[in-house]
């Protein structure tokens, strides 16, 4: 019988000891099709991302634009 360490992906970070094949109802990616429906991802040109700290300040200029654009933007 194999141990969760030894089908352990690599760069998983779980440790070998937490198993969780004998819980009921437990199902990986469960939600990922949920969460992906709702996942936006947008790669910014790496002259443009060098000018933001985080996506909170990409979010923020975003909506400067929008609001100068006379666009609804939600809160």
């Amino acid at each position: 019988m194999a141990t969760s360490h030894e089908t352990a992906e690599p760069g998983d970070e779980m440790r070998p000891e937490y198993d969780f094949r004998p819980m009921r109802g437990v199902v990986r990616g469960k939600y990922t099709a949920r969460y992906r429906e709702r996942l936006r991802l947008v790669r910014l040109a790496d002259d443009v991302a060098s000018c933001f700290a985080d996506d909170v300040a990409v979010n923020a200029a975003l909506r400067e634009y929008l609001r100068g654009q006379k666009a609804t933007v939600p809160k």
